[in-house]
């Protein structure tokens, strides 16, 4: 991950800012924008105020976690540009902040989706359609990912 004089840029840093990006796109996007699921919105269906209440909550106490992941993102970054200079580098930003987002994809959507069954993707759709959404945000996390990846490794050539 680092060139010879070990200023190259710093991936970790990269990784949390797109983790909380995700997080971000997620919940700002998904949740509030198209409101296509709430956190707990399997479990607590939104038919009450009070379930509505109840997922609110949740659904800041992610966007507090993602913004940790943010800020974390932004103090390793300041403390490796502030040790020794950095080589900047578009592509290493871009392809650590998709490796960060599908990372997010990828365990939100098998933790979330698989296994607790919190929320599914797209939970407007008929139930029966709903492991397509879980799969194609899976797909897409899997893709970032590798994408994120490649320009990882091209950013260090």
């Amino acid at each position: 991950m680092a060139d010879a004089s070990g200023r190259s840029f710093p991936v970790p840093a990269g990784i949390l800012l797109g983790l909380g990006l995700g997080g971000f796109f997620d919940g700002i996007v998904l949740h509030q924008v198209l409101q296509w699921h709430h956190m707990l919105s399997t479990w607590y269906p939104i038919t009450s105020v009070e379930n509505l209440e109840r997922n609110t909550l949740w659904d800041g106490i992610f966007h507090s976690a993602t913004y940790v992941f943010v800020v974390l993102g932004l103090f390793v970054l300041w403390r490796r540009g502030r040790i020794r200079p950095l080589r900047w580098s578009g592509r290493g930003l871009a392809g650590s902040l998709l490796v960060g987002w599908g990372l997010f994809n990828l365990v939100e959507g098998l933790v979330d989706h698989a296994v607790l069954g919190v929320h599914h993707v797209n939970e407007l759709r008929p139930r029966a359609e709903w492991w397509l959404w879980d799969l194609g945000f899976l797909a897409w996390g899997a893709a970032m990912l590798a994408l994120g990846l490649g320009w990882v490794r091209a950013a260090r050539t």
